[in-house]
This record gives structure tokens, C-alpha cells and sequence, in this order.
């Protein structure tokens, strides 16, 4: 067996250039599996987050298909559905006044691994001879190394075989491999594959090529394998037709609205994995393409969101999430007994101890989240004995949010990281710079940041119903209503500023008020935090020109300092921020402003071709009439394909109360009808709308 070195060992080294668009890519996708390519299917090295990727490593970093030494000419790319892609095209030298005799097709399906297969067609009536080659290449780079273009050249080797390649990676007993097989006979060396055809008029041909991955020694097949027959899919206990039929059918007169529906549960199944083999069904990966992995914050409000369509999300995040519950101190990433995990990473970097993610723990919100949607859960499907089975860990959540969630006994939950790898910042603006003051000065922590305080007062409330109801301990529901009046009174004095008239963002290490404006406020509304008399100003305040750009609420108000339309989290629009804040909205009586809310974000899937991204300028509509784009967000994004779901929810008003669906509809004029057939609560279909 002949071993050389890699061609593509040394693009590990090289410098990464600007990351490739969503407009300009090709996305096929497997959960935590995906292939980014160019939209003629070729990966060129060095460009960002492309290639094949495999539990956070890439196993494909150049993935090149010539014809008579070119690349093809693009002539269509569609993706059928998420996990397989269709492409035509013809010879590169076609043009103007000479038709193309030769057809190319190349079809892509990633399930595990990737098949892919390769149609040459000869359109013509005489005989054509065509040379394809195929260069590969696979540097094995860490998800977090490409995100942070910090690649280096790996020792990566290539043995060849009778119509096959295996490529493979190891440093300090971290092994990768990438096998390559091909169903046609081939001639290959260091260069690549490379196959002479020669074509009978009108004749075909046909290459099957499939990519294995290998992972601690074991092969990982992919869905279709060459010989094989039938359409693959992705091994997920729904798949997508079953998946589609079992959600609520949508009856509007609007067809943006139902495309953006379809789009929205499309991308959620897409975003679907299993962490482990042991989890009985799937739960949602946070976004292509840096997040394709368990988020505990993202993947609990993207259950939520999807709560009166997909139900079961939630069961396997809370189950998923229970399991990984931490049950010591581990300052690396960050644990407390009890704490819900941030993010989980399979790569070679978590798995050699350079990153603390295995899992990390640096979240303070995801906990007290935890225990908002296990009763929410509850309340949509009256599941009292998975509810009942999750108590240990309920409780366990509880004691965290009462001692190691409050380090200093204030009352109040706050932050500061504890490893030297770990965030700054641990609620859902995670960036360096999100804490700020009006004045656009960085606060110095520990952070009491105003929204986990809500939703620890939310979280105590739930786990009293479920106390009360479910788990049988009185006694721990009283005191936890008593604990949570406490906070809420609490709360109110020391997070309201009255000279600036809104709540503010956080309290800082020496507890002065961190009194930026920020959407971070609107979450009050969906904790119920809020004093009654100071709902109006709130909403006000959040409806108001400088937050309320048109296609959503602004991260950061226009008038403060910290203010940039296109700062990750100072000034930009978040979709799934808009519909927490419009659903606070209702729950406090607000309809007419919840639905500009929802609307707004219905509109703004429209602008992005009814996908939202993960986030987007906060530019004000009115001035530029389109929604322009954020550069490097994901897409698509787990909570920003939840936001229209729950936008649904708080247009039609809906809440499970007492095992009874209720439904308030408010429905702006210019949206028309809109209706939902078949909701699933308790076990029967219903209907609002």
C-alpha cells in the first residue's frame, strides 16, 4: 500500500480569508453533521467555515471536481430538503453560441457520513471524451481553530488502496480519519483521483463516491452507501414528511406566512441531533456554523418556542440536559452542583483539555431556564411522570440557584467566571463587551444581569406548581412563593432606574446599576418580574424609536453610547429576543404592542427569504427599507427558526391553563386570517384561531 503526505496538509497553516456568505454557500446538513460548499459543490481551502464537518472536526477541507482540468459551470444548485443537495452544470469552457454536449450532476447526501454521486451526460450524437478529477484534502481542524483562524499544519497522512483513500490525523492519542471511496476504478496519487471517461453518444456515467469518517477506531458509515438503494435519510427517530405532518397545520391568507412556517419547522428538524446514543429522541443544535452542538440556553428557549408544535424537543432537551447536570466544583468550566451545562464539544481540542467544553458549565441563566420549561412542559402535554422522574435534578437546580448561583447571599444570581478559558460574560449576551453602562463604559463583575433575576423569580414559581401538584412537598411550594414575592419586591427597587425611567441591564461587582438601556429588559415582561405600574413605561420605553427599529427591538438603545447597529450585542436585532419581549408583552396585556412585535418578525423572515439568521443590523427600517444582513451570523439558528413559532403563539394568544387550551387572539388587519389545526395538548388535537 502506497503512503504519501497529504496534498491539503499544508492548508492547515495557511491564512483564512473573509468567511464565505450564506448567500454564496451551499448548506447540507445532519444535526451537528454538516457540508458547507460553494454552490457548485466544490470546497476551495482556506475559506472560512467550508468543507465537512464531523462532530466539530472538519474530515473535508478541499473537495474540488474538474472537468478537462476546470471547474464546472454552475448551472442550478437546489437543496430538496436539508440533508441532500442537487447540482447541474456543464463544462467549464461553455459559452455563448456553443452549446454544452456534456451534463454534469452532482448529488450530495450527509447522513453520518457523505454520499455523493457524479452523472456525466452526453447530450450529443457523437462520441465525447471528458477527464474528472477530484481533489480532496482533510487538515482535521478544530471547529474552535477555524472559528478563531488559528489553524496549524497536521501530521496528516494518506494510505491508498484499491479504489480508496484513507486519511488520517493524530496528536497526543487524539486519532481522526477520513476514508474516501470510489465506485469506479480510479487512478490516484497525491494530486487526487482522476478518472479518463469515454462516452458513447447519448451514453452516461455514473461515480459513487462515499466519505466515512472515522472516530476512536471506528468507523462511522454513512446513511447510503455505494450499491445501495433508495433515497437516504438521516437516522432521526422523525423524519422530515412524518415530522412536517405532525406538526399543526397553519391556514393563513398570507403565502409569506406560510412559507416562513414551513421554513421554520424545516430548519428546526434540520438542526436536530442526539448527543448520545442513549437520549431516545433529538433535540436542537444552536446554528450552522459555529453552534452545531448542545447548547443548554439555546437549546431550552428554542423547546420552549416550539412547545404547541414539536412538543417532544423539550422532553429530550430536559432529559438530554439532566444527564449532564454538573455534581461538583470544577473551576476549568466552570461547575456548581446542580448547574444546567453551557455548551458540550467532541473535538480534538475539549477532548485534550485545552478548552474547559466537555461540558462547560458558563451560563447563569440556563438553570433557572431549566425549571421554566420542565413546567411548561408539563403544562402542554400533562406528562406528570416524566416530570416526576426529573425531580432529582429539579431540586438539584433549585439548590443551585439558592447557594452556588448567589455566591455573595444577596439574593441575586450572579456571574463571574472562574477558568481561565471560560466567558466573561454568562447570560445570553455572552460577548466581552455587553455589559455596558449609558455612558458606553464596561462593567467589572461579578454581574447580576437583570433577566436571570427574572427568570429565577419565574423559575421558583413553576417548581412551586410542580411541587404542589406533581411532586407532593407543600411545604417546598409555599416557601418557594414566599422566596419568590421576595425577590420580585426586591428586585424592583434595586434594578428601576427612576432618572432614566426603565429597569436597568445589570448590577455590577460594587452593585451600582448598569444602566444602559437594553432589550434585555423585555425579558422582565416574559418572567413577570415587572411591578404592574411600571409595565406601561416599560413597554413604552421598548416601543420607542430608539429600541424599536421596525423589524425588531434593538439589543441596545440608538440614544446610549455603547450604541453600533452592527455590534453582536449593542445595537443589532436578535429574532428570538423580539418574541421573548413580545410575549412579555401579552402576559402583561399589551396585544396591540406584542403583535407590531410578532409581526415585525414575520416581516423580517420575509426580507431574509423566510429564514431568519441568528441576528441582524439594527438599522432603522424606515431609512433603509430593506433588513440588512449581520456579518458571520448563523444560519440557520435554532431560536431565530423557534421566533415564528412564537410569534404564532402570542398572535393567537395561546397558554395551557388548569389542562385547557386557551387562545386570545390578536391578529393585525393586514396579516389577514391566520389559524392553527391540530395542536396537540394533553394528548388531544385542538384548534385556535
Amino acid at each position: 500500500m502506497k503512503r504519501v503526505r497529504a496534498r491539503q496538509a499544508t492548508e492547515r497553516g495557511r491564512s483564512v480569508p473573509g468567511e464565505l456568505a450564506a448567500a454564496e454557500s451551499l448548506v447540507v446538513l445532519d444535526g451537528s453533521i454538516f457540508f458547507v460548499s460553494s454552490p457548485n459543490g466544490d470546497v476551495e481551502p482556506g475559506q472560512g467555515a467550508t468543507g465537512f464537518f464531523f462532530k466539530d472536526i472538519r474530515h473535508l477541507s478541499a473537495w474540488r471536481l474538474l472537468l478537462n482540468g476546470r471547474p464546472i459551470r454552475l448551472l442550478t444548485a437546489r437543496t430538496p430538503d436539508y440533508y441532500s443537495a442537487r447540482i447541474f452544470g456543464t463544462l467549464g469552457t461553455a459559452r455563448v453560441g456553443l452549446n454544452p454536449r456534456i451534463l454534469v450532476r452532482r448529488d450530495r447526501f450527509v447522513s453520518d457520513g457523505v454520499h455523493e454521486d457524479v452523472v456525466l451526460d452526453n447530450n450529443s450524437d457523437s462520441r465525447q471524451e471528458v477527464r474528472l478529477e477530484l481533489e480532496f484534502g482533510s487538515d482535521f481542524a478544530d471547529l474552535f481553530e477555524v472559528k478563531a483562524r488559528e489553524l496549524k499544519a497536521p501530521a496528516t497522512t494518506i494510505e491508498i488502496g484499491a479504489g480508496r483513500v484513507q486519511l488520517r490525523y493524530q496528536h497526543e492519542g487524539f486519532v481522526r480519519g477520513t476514508t474516501i471511496a470510489f465506485s469506479q476504478p480510479a487512478m490516484i496519487d497525491q494530486d487526487g483521483v482522476r478518472f479518463e471517461v469515454q462516452l458513447k453518444p447519448r451514453e452516461s456515467w455514473r461515480l459513487c463516491v462515499d466519505v466515512i469518517c472515522v472516530m476512536d477506531g471506528n468507523a462511522i458509515e454513512p446513511g447510503q452507501r455505494c450499491g445501495s438503494f433508495g433515497r437516504p435519510r438521516p437516522k432521526m427517530p422523525m423524519a422530515l414528511d412524518q415530522w412536517l405532518a405532525d406538526a399543526p397545520r397553519l391556514e393563513t391568507d398570507s403565502d409569506s406566512v406560510r412559507h416562513t412556517y414551513r421554513q421554520s419547522l424545516i430548519d428546526l428538524a434540520a438542526l436536530r441531533f442526539r448527543p448520545d446514543e442513549n437520549v431516545t429522541w433529538s433535540l436542537p443544535a444552536a446554528g450552522l456554523p459555529w453552534f452545531m452542538a448542545l447548547f443548554g440556553r439555546d437549546s431550552l428557549i428554542t423547546s420552549y418556542q416550539a412547545l404547541p408544535f414539536q412538543a417532544h424537543l423539550a422532553q429530550t432537551t430536559l432529559e438530554a440536559l439532566s444527564a449532564m447536570q454538573a455534581t461538583g466544583m470544577d473551576d476549568f468550566r466552570d461547575a456548581e452542583p446542580g448547574k444546567i451545562l453551557h455548551e458540550l464539544r467532541c473535538g480534538e481540542l475539549a477532548q485534550l483539555g485545552k478548552v474547559p467544553h466537555t461540558p462547560y458549565y458558563g451560563t447563569h441563566d440556563a438553570t433557572p431556564l431549566f425549571l421554566i420549561l420542565l413546567d411548561e412542559y408539563e403544562r402542554w402535554t400533562g406528562d406528570a411522570a416524566f416530570v416526576r422522574s426529573l425531580e432529582p435534578a429539579a431540586r438539584a437546580a433549585l439548590t443551585w440557584i439558592e447557594r452556588y448561583g448567589d455566591p455573595d447571599g444577596d439574593g441575586y444570581l450572579e456571574y463571574r467566571t472562574r477558568s481561565s478559558k471560560g466567558l466573561v460574560n454568562q447570560g445570553w449576551k455572552d460577548s466581552w463587551n455587553s455589559m455596558l453602562f449609558a455612558d458606553g463604559r464596561v462593567a467589572e463583575g461579578p454581574i447580576a444581569v437583570c433577566e436571570v433575576q427574572g427568570y429565577a423569580y419565574d423559575a421558583r414559581l413553576r417548581a412551586a406548581r410542580l411541587a404542589r401538584s406533581i411532586w407532593n412537598d407543600p411545604r417546598l411550594a409555599d416557601r418557594l412563593e414566599v422566596d419568590a414575592a421576595d425577590l420580585r419586591r426586591r428586585f424592583n427597587r434595586d434594578f428601576w432606574s427612576e432618572s432614566r425611567g426603565h429597569y436597568v441591564l445589570a448590577l455590577d461587582g460594587q452593585k451600582r446599576q448598569v444602566d444602559a438601556l437594553t432589550s434585555n429588559v423585555g425579558h422582565l415582561l416574559w418572567s413577570g418580574i415587572v411591578d404592574p405600574q411600571r409595565a406601561a413605561r416599560t413597554v413604552e420605553r421598548l416601543m420607542a424609536p430608539d429600541m424599536f427599529s421596525g423589524w425588531g427591538v434593538r439589543t441596545m438603545s440608538a440614544a446610549d453610547a455603547g450604541y453600533n447597529p452592527i455590534e453582536y450585542h449593542n445595537g443589532t436585532v436578535w429574532p428570538h429576543d423580539t418574541g421573548l419581549i413580545a410575549e412579555g408583552m401579552r402576559r402583561y396585556g399589551f396585544s396591540s404592542e406584542a403583535a407590531t412585535l410578532a409581526l415585525s418578525i414575520l416581516e423580517a423572515a420575509e426580507a431574509f427569504a423566510y429564514r431568519l439568521p441568528e441576528v441582524f443590523a439594527g438599522l432603522p427600517r424606515e431609512e433603509t427599507g430593506v433588513a440588512v444582513e449581520y456579518p458571520s451570523a448563523s444560519r440557520p439558528q435554532a431560536w431565530s427558526a423557534g421566533a415564528p413559532l412564537l410569534a404564532f403563539r402570542t398572535l393567537l394568544g395561546l397558554d395551557v391553563v388548569g389542562g385547557v387550551l386557551h387562545s386570545q387572539p390578536y391578529i393585525p388587519s393586514r396579516l389577514g386570517r391566520l389559524q392553527l389545526r391540530g395542536i396537540l395538548v394533553r394528548g388531544r388535537r385542538q384548534s385556535a384561531g
